[in-house]
Parts: structure tokens; C-alpha cells; sequence
């Protein structure tokens, strides 16, 4: 069983949720260190799934309709994780996500949509 590694996007790269994440053990990659500021979401998607990352985001809209495009045109993605923005605590945000990967594995991730307040 593999473990999920995440990708967080420009909106969710929020310091404290990283360090809460990584300590906890978590292999967290962030748009920054990936060079990917304002790249696309396409992009974004695209990169995460290259480098077997489930990617976290609070931009339901778009990626929503990107999982839709890509299930359409039979394309794959190592996994998304939608969260509301300002909902929850960054405690309560990384207890969810713990809670995520300790049901699915990286496996179970790919070309699948889940949303974070399922698991909090």
C-alpha cells in the first residue's frame, strides 16, 4: 500500500498547514517549490499526476470541471482533494487529511475526486 503524497496548489500553500502536515510524516509538495506559480490548473493537474500527487486545492469550480474534462476524455489524475477555503482550522484540515490517508492509498486516489469535509 502506497501512501498518498500531496501536492498543494497556490491557494492552499499556506505555511502553518505544511509544517502541520510534514511533521506528521506527510510528503508535501507545494506549487512554489515546484516552479508552477500561475501555472494553469490543466497544468497544475497534469504536473501533480507525473509525480504521483493526489493535489489539495480550494478551487471547487474549476477543478471540478477539469476532473469532469478528464474523466470525459479518459484521462487519468493521481487523485483530487477539494477543501473549503477559511472553513476549518489548519488542525482540522490536517486531521482530515490524515484521517483520508490512513482509509485510501495512492491507489485508490487515482482519477478520483474527494471532498475534505467528508473526512473531517
Amino acid at each position: 500500500m502506497s501512501e498518498i503524497q500531496l501536492y498543494l496548489d497556490e491557494d492552499v500553500e499556506a505555511h502553518a498547514l505544511i509544517r502541520a502536515l510534514r511533521s506528521r510524516g506527510v510528503n508535501v509538495a507545494t506549487t512554489s517549490e515546484a516552479n508552477l506559480m500561475e501555472a494553469t490548473d490543466e497544468a497544475q493537474l497534469e504536473w501533480a499526476s507525473r509525480e504521483g500527487r493526489v493535489l489539495m486545492t480550494y478551487n471547487a469550480a474549476d477543478f471540478c470541471r477539469l476532473h469532469a474534462r478528464f474523466s470525459e476524455e479518459t484521462r487519468t489524475h493521481a487523485g483530487l482533494l477539494v477543501a473549503e477555503q477559511q472553513r476549518h482550522s489548519v488542525g482540522e484540515t490536517m486531521r482530515g487529511v490524515l484521517k483520508l490517508r490512513a482509509t485510501l492509498d495512492a491507489q485508490a486516489m487515482r482519477g478520483r475526486l474527494e471532498f475534505l469535509n467528508r473526512w473531517i
